[in-house]
């Protein structure tokens, strides 16, 4: 078994050779959901929330891969996605029932970790996976998902 700074490296690659500036935004979001949700065990609800056009202090529900989601617009600063926008970095949430601003999408979710997507400093989205396993996000998990989102805006944004 591949260790998994290793394993992480090979899933950039095989995304970096998936997805060129030729695809269309959604087209490279999907492919990311996709491929994280298929190749690591412990994500288990991957997706993307952007931000609105018309204002930029909300998030909406982009591409996504897992169970349906009530949260589809989120303002910055509500939940962890929220708090993630506002703050511009990564959020790591272990324990979901011992965070106070969080938004519960399902009861079995126990940890999540959301990464903004910048592009020119400000934030144009981000990337939301939920585990349904407490405490699986490691230092690795984020360095890993920050490489993503600094691919994704050099493609997407």
């Amino acid at each position: 078994m591949l260790d998994k700074k290793k394993n992480f490296e090979l899933i950039i690659n095989h995304l970096k050779s998936a997805i060129n500036k030729n695809n269309e935004k959604e087209y490279i979001l999907y492919v990311v959901c996709k491929t994280l949700v298929d190749t690591i065990d412990y994500y288990d609800w991957v997706g993307f929330y952007l931000v609105d056009s018309d204002d930029d202090k909300m998030l909406v529900l982009g591409p996504y891969i897992g169970d349906p989601t009530d949260h589809t617009r989120i303002p910055f600063g509500k939940g962890v996605c929220g708090q993630a926008a506002e703050k511009k970095e990564t959020i790591v949430i272990q324990d979901v029932s011992s965070e106070n601003n969080y938004l519960s999408c399902s009861p079995v979710v126990k940890s999540e970790i959301v990464v903004p997507i910048l592009k020119d400093g400000r934030v144009v989205g981000e990337l939301d996976i939920d585990s349904h396993q407490k405490s699986p996000f490691t230092d690795e998990d984020s360095i890993f998902l920050n490489k993503i989102c600094d691919f994704i805006a050099e493609q997407a944004f």
